[in-house]
């Protein structure tokens, strides 16, 4: 007994449009046809349609199903393949799941790893600030980026960078000056020259490299910070 495109579907569990899409592929071979020239599947059709279907359960591609051919009714290499890629996905939702839980739970904002916006969180940074620290997130070691963080708990607490973060652009050289010595003097920038002691300081295991580091870092200062504030970080740095 031969059954037509849409029994087969039927028994298949699955639909018309799939069985005509599996023949346009290539991964089901056109059955004979009837004299009325309808087509005419048998038990073979169906058994290699329910493979089909299960080996996309499992999560294979409609190429790799068709790099197996016909014959192999087990193919341990491609499901050993994919049960390794399917291990690999597991493991980096449930990361993706633990950073969730931790931004869920600090109600952390999301440009930072969650472990550092907590620190920065701390921190309580101008917007000018913060924004840098996105960027350096972006340029620096997973592990500086976090030893970079802990160095900011004192950092908005002292009062020369509140004088700092409103510094307005026409502040005369006296002000600057001044503010860049009471700065250099902060235990921040105590804390900075301790953790990293490198001629490179931040950027000496940067991934892409000191000199991109540093060249962006200079672009993104000149953007966030105005003229007299640059000239105090000068200062600071002189």
């Amino acid at each position: 007994m031969a059954w037509s495109t849409n029994q087969l579907a039927d028994l298949a569990g699955t639909t018309l449009r799939t069985i005509r899409h599996y023949h346009e592929v290539g991964l089901l071979a056109e059955p004979e046809r009837r004299a009325n020239g309808y087509k005419s599947y048998g038990v073979p059709h169906l058994v290699r349609v329910m493979r089909i279907k299960r080996l996309t359960d499992l999560g294979l591609s409609l190429t790799q199903i068709a790099n197996l051919g016909d014959g192999d009714e087990h193919p341990g290499e491609a499901l050993r393949e994919l049960d390794a890629e399917l291990a690999a996905t597991i493991e980096r939702l449930q990361r993706i799941r633990a950073d969730l839980a931790l931004i869920l739970h600090q109600e952390a904002p999301t440009d930072l790893p969650s472990d550092v916006a907590a620190m920065i969180a701390e921190a309580n940074l101008s917007p000018q600030d913060r924004s840098f620290a996105v960027v350096l997130a972006q340029l620096l070691s997973p592990d500086t980026l976090t030893k970079y963080a802990g160095t900011l708990k004192d950092y908005s607490k002292d009062p020369a960078i509140v004088e700092f973060d409103s510094l307005p652009e026409d502040a005369d050289e006296q002000t600057r000056q001044s503010l860049a010595e009471r700065m250099r003097a902060m235990p921040y920038m105590q804390e900075i020259r301790d953790a990293f002691p490198h001629a490179d300081g931040l950027y000496s295991d940067a991934p892409r490299g000191v000199e991109h580091a540093r060249r962006t870092v200079i672009k993104v200062m000149v953007e966030l910070y105005n003229k007299a504030q640059l000239d105090v970080l000068v200062r600071m740095a002189g």
